[in-house]
């Protein structure tokens, strides 16, 4: 299709190639002669549903004419919101991305359609929408960039929700991005998007950052609170979850921080702010699955911690609880084989009885619960890391030499320097055990790393 032709043209021209009377094709497109006719002649504008019609009257592929039809109805004339409406949603749902960005630029102009289109963005990110709702939000964000309102900071805090992926630099550039903006949110909607940048935070290792985060959640959840009255059902409250729960979580959360920067006696006295939960006045079925999982995490974390201290004596029960919570394993067997590698433990055994676990697991085939994917990847990296160094230390070399390649294949993936770099170190310093082949993959890995850093070099990016 050439682009000077229009769509009554390329129709027109059809009918007469193939030999049809516009009865015909009427009756086999489905859309009535007199309004065809009209269409063909320019009187009648084209209406998705006709234009859906008569493209599979023509036995075109869905949305074969949407380019053009963009083109005519959008830029080349004013639009119409009853009109734009139905082409952008049938875009998204074709995935015609391309054909919603060319529009957007140009109906933008009009700042009428500002509202219109944050809603319709809204509505795709609920449907599952969610690149064609990234690309509205984008868009949205851009005309209001000089106002301080609330849909400009409700548009940036779904910008960096779709913008999370497995790029730990691209995680961390958007996590900047939409930091400034989380005070303009409505204060409810604040605790959301403090929880989802302190996980974010957390992913990569930010451990300062995620435990100041964590601070200002709870004291904001607790304010809220005070002033909060009555009980607002789940039908009608703003945040994803009960108020108390960010409370709970802000404790969870600084508690985690703690334990990666090595402080257990601060983990565990976060930890145990937790256990009251169960004094929740009037808990709803809802409330009750909160607190059941935060109560799961505080007994559990209170082993981990006490491990970690160097109390091995908590090990079996520990081992028990999450044979009852496999959704816990990969968090529980990082830490396990962390402490086995501080502590000089064997623990060959737990890494029997868990085969099954590891493989799935390493299979990538299994979620963490209560994580985010983030999270899950950055754990997922260093249980690989954690399990060649304790191969390592049983002198079991080529075990171990295989897991460390699979760690800095999966450290390049997401792109995790910290981990990149331990896993350099730890092979130059076990080099002489690598066989041939695993030589040759650390070469191509590294040929990788340098083509990456090269690339962004030349094209002045910068981390953030």
């Amino acid at each position: 299709m050439e682009p000077t032709t229009t769509i009554r043209s390329y129709i027109e021209d059809y009918i007469r190639k193939q030999g049809y009377t516009l009865q015909y094709f009427a009756d086999i497109s489905g859309v009535n002669a007199g309004t065809l006719s009209a269409i063909i002649k320019g009187t009648r504008p084209i209406a998705m549903a006709q234009l859906d019609l008569i493209t599979q009257g023509m036995k075109l592929e869905e949305g074969y004419f949407y380019e053009i039809y963009g083109a005519e109805c959008f830029v080349e004339s004013a639009p119409h919101w009853r009109r734009l409406e139905p082409f952008l949603q049938r875009c998204a749902e074709l995935d015609k991305l391309e054909c919603i960005h060319k529009v957007i630029q140009e109906v933008t102009d009009d700042r009428s359609y500002i509202s219109e289109l944050f809603e319709m963005a809204e509505g795709m990110l609920e449907r599952g929408q969610t690149k064609a709702a990234r690309m509205l939000y984008e868009c949205v964000a851009e005309c209001e960039k000089y106002q301080h309102s609330e849909r400009l900071a409700l548009c940036q805090y779904r910008i960096f929700t779709l913008s999370l992926g497995q790029n730990q630099h691209d995680n961390l550039r958007a996590a900047v991005h939409f930091e400034p903006y989380i005070n303009r949110l409505d204060e409810e909607r604040q605790l959301d998007a403090i929880k989802d940048l302190a996980n974010t935070y957390l992913a990569l290792r930010y451990w300062d950052k995620s435990f100041l985060l964590a601070d200002d959640l709870g004291r904001k959840a607790e304010i809220i609170q005070s002033y909060t009255k009555k009980k607002i059902s789940k039908e009608n409250r703003v945040t994803a979850y009960p108020l108390f729960v960010y409370q709970a979580y802000s404790n969870l959360l600084k508690a985690t921080a703690c334990e990666w920067k090595g402080e257990y006696t601060e983990a565990l006295l976060y930890t145990r702010k937790n256990a009251d939960l169960a004094s929740v006045l009037n808990s709803s079925d809802e409330d009750k699955v909160y607190i059941d999982m935060f109560n799961r995490w505080t007994e559990a974390n209170t082993y981990l911690y006490n491990l970690m201290m160097g109390k091995k004596e908590v090990l079996p029960v520990y081992l028990a609880w999450v044979e009852q919570n496999e959704g816990e394993t990969l968090t529980a067997l990082v830490k396990i084989i962390e402490a086995a590698n501080k502590f000089a433990m064997d623990i060959d055994y737990i890494l029997l009885k868990f085969e099954h676990s590891f493989n799935l697991i390493l299979s990538d085939k299994t979620l963490t619960e209560g994580y985010n994917e983030q999270i899950k990847n950055d754990q997922y990296s260093k249980l690989l890391f954690e399990l060649a160094m304790y191969l390592f230390n049983r002198e079991r070399y080529a075990e171990g030499m295989k897991k460390l390649i699979t760690c800095l294949s999966s450290a390049i993936r997401i792109n995790n320097s910290n981990d990149i770099i331990q896993c350099v170190a730890l092979f130059e310093r076990y080099r002489s055990f690598a066989s041939k082949e695993e030589g040759n993959k650390y070469r191509n890995l590294m040929e990788e790393v340098y083509g990456y850093y090269e690339n962004k070099k030349n094209h002045g990016y910068t981390l953030v």
